[in-house]
């Protein structure tokens, strides 16, 4: 993301390359996230918008090119590894334990990553952030509604401080008003220092909050640059834009 902000990037891809076996899914993909900035990634579906997450986060191995995260090359690392260094991963669908409460999907995850110690206070920032979910806290994850569930996914990493956070189709399937809700904590978590990596197909709910667009067409980048140039362009880069990066 040349164009958007001149901060240091904290999140690098310099040309990946990945595969699905014999398929290949992205194709030499650069781009940069500055730190503290949003960059929505945006094209039509089977782009590669999900495996540039996934390869990000290290759900799936680059063929080629390097990732890195505050300088570091966490090409080869795996994603529990990735996650401590201060990258999460909200991936598509819901991912809550639907046997479990409310309050035990939470306590599990904050358990985890802050310690017996931390979950008390991150339970009280999490039901801040979205206080649908303190008024279910005893009810069972899979009992919630589907806008419900995908709060609770996000409230279990939104609460932790993290150096980035990839955020894949936000708003699939959700009510508007929900994703009015989901957007504004998105807006907290931005305001404290975290730089986002929004894919999403309503592009221009998107746009609202971004600060740069990369564009990905048939596994490769064929817009990287801010939200007015991608908005005057967005159906041919889309549709059929050419595999160029610039803007």
């Amino acid at each position: 993301m040349s164009t958007a902000s001149q901060a240091d990037p904290v999140l690098v891809l310099e040309g990946v390359s990945a595969s699905y076996g014999p398929y290949r899914a992205l194709f030499d993909v650069s781009f940069s996230v500055p730190a503290g900035a949003v960059v929505a990634l945006v094209g039509a579906n089977g782009a590669g918008k999900s495996t540039v997450a996934r390869v990000a986060s290290g759900l799936v191995p680059a063929s080629a090119g390097r990732v890195l995260l505050r300088g570091h090359d966490v090409t080869r690392r795996r994603a529990f590894e990735i996650a401590r260094m201060g990258l999460a991963h909200v991936t598509e669908g819901r991912s809550v334990f639907g046997s479990l409460t409310v309050e035990e999907n939470l306590t599990l995850a904050f358990r985890r990553a802050l310690g017996h110690g931390g979950v008390a206070d991150a339970l009280a920032r999490a039901y801040e952030v979205f206080p649908r979910l303190g008024e279910r806290r005893g009810q069972l994850a899979g009992t919630l509604s589907g806008g419900e569930q995908r709060m609770l996914a996000l409230s279990r990493v939104l609460v932790l401080r993290q150096d980035v956070l990839v955020v894949d189709e936000l708003s699939l399937g959700l009510a508007p008003v929900v994703v009015d809700e989901v957007y504004e904590a998105l807006g907290t978590v931005r305001s404290g220092g975290t730089a986002l990596v929004l894919i999403e197909q309503h592009v221009n709910r998107a746009f609202t909050i971004a600060d740069g667009v990369v564009v990905l067409h048939k596994g490769r980048v064929a817009y990287d640059g801010d939200v007015a140039g991608a908005a005057a362009r967005l159906d041919e880069l889309v549709l059929g834009g050419p595999p160029a990066a610039a803007p």
